[in-house]
């Protein structure tokens, strides 16, 4: 429940999204998997305005919006909560959303000094000395006045409202966190908010939580969009102050246990893994979340392009045409997931597949000659890292050890604790020197689905072919052609431009290899599973906008009942 760690890997389920802590944007939510439009929609901020090269943009803040513990929210507050990530994140210049050099912050000097100052006064009333800092357009985030931030960028970033729907657009009381020791230090964040959640300006708050049992969530009767007219909520549902006095979320470890609970009405919502599959498309009653076939929700192999002998292009090319993806598709994911091209997902079809290129074939025969082409004695066994507890990784691992067998490619198979799998990962740099350790093979995340940091066309980009990226690389892959799309996308407006670099990077991924698509996922939850539902008792909900990246249940306050 900790929104400190938005500033390295994000709370993850944030199940405080939309309903504890508002953005300062939204998007179009569940329609634009409809139509394959995104828009970017007021959320905290009122407007916004961007000058014409794309770099400075000016967010309007609303006014008489207050954090559930009567805290005023304002400019102030965010400026504190986006430099006080900024710190957290060790002064990185790709602090931003996993990894996006956006901002030019070679001026800033923001640490335990600039806080101590902050913290002299307020941040509602604040001091003019910390008002000096808090205006010195030399940083690149400056306010004008308590209802004004501003953003400038290194260059342009026509996507950049997109960035502000999680993570560092998530809008907590940051006055609490310094009235409460403060973000903590790089190496140690606050962990007094782990079960002490920070306010936040949504329609719920915590009122009750028990470690690995349950978090209770209550309407905020003092929320402070309670006075807005009826009709605000109809434009902007994710904002409704909701259709039940009190939620609880329950930590229940196995299928049949939820699937139970949803069949005798005890819960209304359940996460049904793969192994259950077949009772709930056998119970008439129920329906499923199903994302869209072009949506975000991506399921990967990395294959390591930094130790042997997957280094070698040829052997990561004989594995990515030995695997049978159909075979994945139905024993691991009940034949709900589409293959793609990576690394952009097809929601964002300006940038998706440039090359017309298709999904890696099944072809063994091309395989082998890959295989005798590059000289590959494949005595030597591979290793193939996955997460513990997750049934679906299990069954996609055992397939592609299964098929690798057939040209001669023993695989053997590790399952770890998610702590274990990541320990050798970090920056580019580090994973350079962590490659033995990391592995030549691993499901992404060890086997739970990617789903991107914000809504833009830059995230899969920089996260998985970029030395820039803050989310583990887990391939380890960079090749400069592929870098210069990477870039492009912080650099221009120039959409042909971008498109045209990207259409060489495109080539030079493909060719590369250095993952194996699995395929977008048709199902909700990461581990295979989706969240299922009693339709003769919930008529309706919204979910996650950023596909899964936030949170794979519904946002509560959204649904409604028959």
């Amino acid at each position: 429940m900790n929104q400190l760690y938005g500033a390295c890997c994000g709370p993850w389920p944030n199940y405080g999204e939309y309903t504890v802590y508002q953005p300062l944007v939204y998007d179009n939510g569940t329609a634009q998997y409809q139509d394959n439009i995104i828009q970017y929609t007021p959320g905290l901020a009122s407007n916004w305005t961007v000058s014409p090269d794309q770099t400075t943009w000016t967010f309007q803040l609303r006014q008489n919006v207050h954090f559930s513990d009567g805290r005023p929210f304002n400019a102030y507050q965010a400026w504190m909560e986006e430099y006080g990530f900024y710190y957290l994140s060790a002064n990185s210049s790709g602090w931003w959303d996993g990894g996006m050099t956006i901002f030019n912050m070679s001026n800033v000097r923001f640490g335990p000094a600039t806080i101590a100052l902050i913290n002299q006064s307020d941040l509602i009333h604040p001091s003019q000395s910390a008002l000096s800092v808090m205006m010195n357009s030399s940083w690149p985030i400056y306010v004008t006045g308590p209802y004004t931030i501003v953003f400038h960028l290194g260059g342009p970033f026509v996507w950049f409202p997109g960035t502000l729907l999680a993570f560092c657009g998530l809008m907590f009381d940051a006055q609490y966190v310094l009235d409460h020791g403060g973000f903590g230090t790089p190496t140690s964040i606050n962990t007094l908010f782990n079960q002490n959640p920070i306010p936040g300006s949504g329609p719920y708050v915590v009122t009750q939580w028990q470690e690995n049992s349950l978090i209770k969530f209550t309407q905020d009767q003092n929320y402070w969009a309670l006075s807005l007219p009826p009709s605000t909520f109809v434009q902007q549902p994710y904002m409704d102050p909701g259709h039940a006095k009190n939620v609880i979320i329950q930590y229940k470890p196995d299928d049949i246990s939820r699937y139970t609970d949803l069949s005798n009405g005890a819960s209304q919502f359940s996460d049904i893994g793969p192994s259950d599959w077949n009772l709930v498309t056998a119970n008439p009653h129920f329906s499923y979340v199903k994302g869209p076939a072009g949506g975000p929700q991506s399921f990967m192999m990395t294959i390591n392009t930094r130790i042997f002998p997957t280094n070698i292009t040829l052997v990561r090319q004989a594995i990515v045409h030995a695997i049978n993806d159909s075979d994945i598709a139905q024993k691991a994911f009940a034949g709900q997931i589409t293959p793609f091209v990576g690394p952009e997902y097809p929601l964002w079809s300006q940038f998706y597949d440039l090359g017309n290129f298709t999904p890696y074939s099944y072809n063994l025969t091309l395989a082998k000659q890959d295989l005798v082409a590059a000289h590959y004695n494949s005595s030597l066994p591979i290793t193939l890292k996955i997460v513990s507890d997750c049934i679906m990784c299990t069954s996609t691992a055992e397939v592609i050890q299964s098929d690798l067998a057939q040209i001669g490619i023993t695989v053997n198979i590790e399952v770890l604790t998610s702590s274990a799998l990541y320990a050798p990962l970090g920056s580019f740099s580090t994973d350079i020197a962590n490659a033995q350790q990391i592995g030549q093979l691993a499901l992404e995340d060890g086997g739970p689905s990617y789903a991107p940091y914000g809504v833009t066309p830059y995230d899969y980009w920089v996260a998985f072919v970029s030395n820039q990226s803050a989310y583990p690389n887990w391939a380890i892959y960079y090749n400069p052609i592929v870098q210069k799309c990477v870039n492009s996308f912080t650099q221009t407006a120039n959409i042909s431009y971008i498109q045209s670099l990207c259409r060489s990077a495109q080539a030079q991924v493909y060719s590369d290899a250095p993952y194996y698509w699995i395929g977008i996922s048709r199902l909700w939850v990461p581990t295979g599973g989706s969240t299922v539902y009693n339709r003769n008792v919930i008529s309706g909900f919204l979910l996650d906008p950023i596909g899964g990246g936030q949170s794979s249940i519904p946002i509560f306050n959204t649904v409604t009942f028959a």
